[in-house]
């Protein structure tokens, strides 16, 4: 059985490695920030309104927690989201937990590639809603999201294309 969690911050490119390792492994492919997503646009805020909300509603992280733990516990998935790895981790589930970095200006390129916008612009939203969600997770779970040691492959993505990325967790998987 094999259950890979993909974490790592905006613009890291945990989605294209994620689709690319679901392609080649055949496994399903769970990405947790898809919900977080409709459960912002159903609150009608955007993300970075709806991860400030989220800082005094920690039942709606609970409701992704439990999702999340119920897919992991399953097996033979590639589980993508920041806490995926940690939720592994906490709970005892086997998983190879992989964590993908790349520095700001990377991450926000990439993203304003895929979305448009202003770099600059993307910068503070990403800087914003990484501190939101460092808060929640410290507060919540005790989880210091500085902290790597839980991982079993860091991957600098900033310069390696997504084929290379997944070649790495490939040899890591076997």
């Amino acid at each position: 059985m094999t259950t890979i969690t993909i974490s790592g911050l905006p613009g890291t490119g945990k989605t294209t490695v994620a689709k690319l390792l679901e392609q080649r492994l055949g496994l399903r492919y769970v990405y947790s920030g898809e919900i977080f997503r409709r459960l912002a646009e159903q609150h009608q805020m955007s993300l970075e309104e709806f991860g400030k909300y989220c800082e005094s509603h920690r039942n709606i992280d609970e409701e992704l927690d439990r999702h999340q733990l119920g897919i992991l516990k399953e097996g033979n998935v590639i589980l993508e989201g920041r806490l995926s790895g940690w939720l592994a981790f906490q709970n005892h589930i086997p998983a190879v937990k992989v964590l993908l970095q790349a520095d700001i200006q990377i991450r926000a390129s990439r993203i304003v590639k895929r979305e448009q916008g202003d770099i600059e612009k993307r910068k503070k939203e990403i800087l914003k809603r990484e501190k939101s969600e460092a808060t929640r997770y410290k507060k919540y779970y005790g989880i210091d999201v500085s902290d790597t040691s839980i991982y079993d492959v860091i991957i600098d993505a900033g310069d390696k294309t997504p084929e290379q990325i997944m070649e790495i967790i490939l040899r890591y998987v076997r």
